[in-house]
């Protein structure tokens, strides 16, 4: 790194403090999540998790594992505060959003805890900024609850193929409907706009599909709407896991390689729509 930030004034370390050669790294994964102004930030010794939600019914979270950073410290068990992502986001592409070939701006991120603002120490090409950006009590987010144990039907398809069909569906419909089945026709998607019913099957033997493992016939509505967001993640991914529970919940968590061939992971939840009755299914 560069540059390192002062120590705080009262001389004790910072609740939390990373630092990033390649801010992109960081601010890409933040866009993919990037659907309201607010997000919660949870740093615990893992790495970073930034969550974002809508109106109780889509919840989206990106991780970044501490691995990613070329430094991550936290002091406490775990550090919570709520932040404008809109703002974090214009702070870490301060200096643009596409660099020079071979250059980066380096980051280094210090928060002192609890009421004081996240700052921002941003470089490149010889060229420091600072950004203070002013923190919020956290709000109580929903618990999707998505264990293992209560997964009913899970796949892991190519993100191509995904991609392929959100081009291809009507996105006119007000909803999309996920069918899962250990039987044919094993993934369908379908949508019911403007030009008709439109329905898109992939074979458990597909060359997209990596994993299939479906225990019961699940047939889900989700508002568009909802799920539209989860594309800005799509575009980035290599491959998406599609789980869904006994009640139908939704989760979509796509795996995504940034410029330096590290992993890291960004995951929608959705509930479905409850306003389908059996008969229309």
């Amino acid at each position: 790194m560069p540059f390192s930030a002062p120590p705080p004034a009262s001389g004790e370390p910072y609740a939390l403090s990373a630092s990033l050669d390649n801010a992109r790294h960081l601010s890409s994964l933040l866009r993919a999540v990037h659907f309201q102004d607010h997000a919660t930030c949870f740093a615990t010794a893992s790495g970073l998790r930034v969550t974002v939600e809508d109106a109780k019914c889509i919840q989206a979270n990106a991780f970044i594992q501490a691995e990613i950073f070329q430094e991550f410290s936290v002091q406490e068990e775990s550090v919570t505060f709520r932040i404008s992502l809109s703002v974090l986001l214009d702070c870490l592409t301060i200096f643009g959003t596409s660099s020079l070939p071979g250059t980066s701006t380096a980051l280094r991120m210090c928060y002192r805890g609890y009421g004081h603002p996240l700052m921002l120490f941003l470089e490149e090409g010889g060229v420091v900024t600072v950004c203070k950006i002013n923190t919020q009590e956290p709000e109580e987010l929903l618990d999707f609850d998505f264990c293992s144990t209560k997964v009913v039907n899970k796949i892991i398809l190519q993100s191509e193929g995904l991609r392929e069909a959100f081009a291809e569906l009507d996105m006119t419909s007000e909803v999309l409907q996920i069918t899962m089945s250990p039987d044919k026709p094993y993934f369908r998607l379908s949508t019911f706009g403007n030009a008709g019913s439109a329905h898109l099957d992939y074979p458990r033997d597909s060359d997209l599909m990596e994993a299939f493992h479906c225990s019961q016939t699940q047939t889900n509505r989700y508002k568009i709407s909802l799920l539209k967001p989860s594309t800005k993640a799509l575009a980035l991914s290599c491959k998406v896991s599609i789980r869904t529970d006994a009640q139908g919940f939704l989760s979509l968590q796509y795996m995504i390689r940034n410029e330096d061939g590290q992993i890291c992971f960004v995951e929608y939840y959705c509930c479905p729509d409850e306003n389908i009755t059996e008969a229309e299914l």
